[in-house]
């Protein structure tokens, strides 16, 4: 199963890890977010389902809050690093647009702009679709969106220096707007270990520029009220409650 945007980082799981470590990504307040939502627009609940999960960070603080929780993702390196992270917690390969697990679940979380991932509106009321199938009546949907087409900001470089274990790694990204609302992170890794010197790869993404309308849209089609909360300079979080009536 593959995502033909996915980047090459998501095949190199201990990396992906290892970035973020370094970048100090605040997983436990993310997370505290999400849950917040989840009491404020859902049931009192207790399962969730974190859609594209990665390496299972959020995960790792939603099971603290929820007496049962799961995880799904697209890359198979990923879910192999989230399965050997969180034992005993499920961890599903499947892609968000099409996922069907054997449970309905009362919150489910889409976290750290994943959705950017899907390719136009169609596959955006897929997965939203695929969401609520596994939503139970009065449930909720918290979805962390990638940029809308009028907040990205094209030219943007990022570099991270992680050095770990032995291990160092480089990351330097540069960010371009192209034609269909897409914004393309393109990032260069240089990898370097004792054992095999030092590895180059490539790893590039396109993600697309959904409105906050498509995001409501897809939701209220498939039987949600939606709620977006603003956060200031970042990217805001929609609440997307599945009617008791569906």
């Amino acid at each position: 199963m593959s995502r033909k945007s996915l980047g090459e980082i998501y095949a190199h799981a201990e990396i992906y890890e290892a970035v973020y470590r370094a970048r100090r990504k605040d997983y436990r307040a993310e997370s505290d977010e999400a849950r917040s939502l989840i009491r404020e627009f859902g049931n009192d609940a207790r399962s969730l389902l974190d859609v594209a999960c990665g390496n299972g960070p959020h995960l790792r603080y939603f099971r603290e809050d929820f007496a049962h929780v799961e995880g799904v993702d697209v890359s198979a390196d990923m879910v192999r690093l989230a399965r050997h992270n969180l034992p005993g917690v499920p961890v599903h390969q499947g892609d968000m647009a099409d996922f069907r697990l054997e449970r309905t679940f009362d919150a489910i979380t889409c976290m750290f702009s994943s959705v950017g991932y899907l390719h136009d509106t169609g596959e955006l009321n897929s997965a939203a679709e695929s969401f609520v199938r596994h939503l139970n009546p009065g449930g909720v949907v918290v979805l962390e969106p990638w940029y809308f087409p009028d907040t990205f900001v094209p030219g943007q470089i990022m570099s991270t220096l992680a050095t770990e274990g032995g291990r160092t790694i480089s990351r330097i990204s540069h960010a371009t707007r192209e034609e269909g609302d897409i914004a393309r992170v393109v990032a260069h890794y240089l990898v370097a270990d004792p054992a095999s010197g030092v590895e180059h790869f490539i790893d590039s993404h396109d993600l697309k520029l959904f409105t906050r309308r498509e995001y409501e849209t897809a939701f209220e089609r498939a039987g949600c009220t939606v709620h977006y909360r603003e956060r200031g300079a970042k990217v805001g979080m929609f609440a997307a409650t599945l009617g008791r009536g569906r």
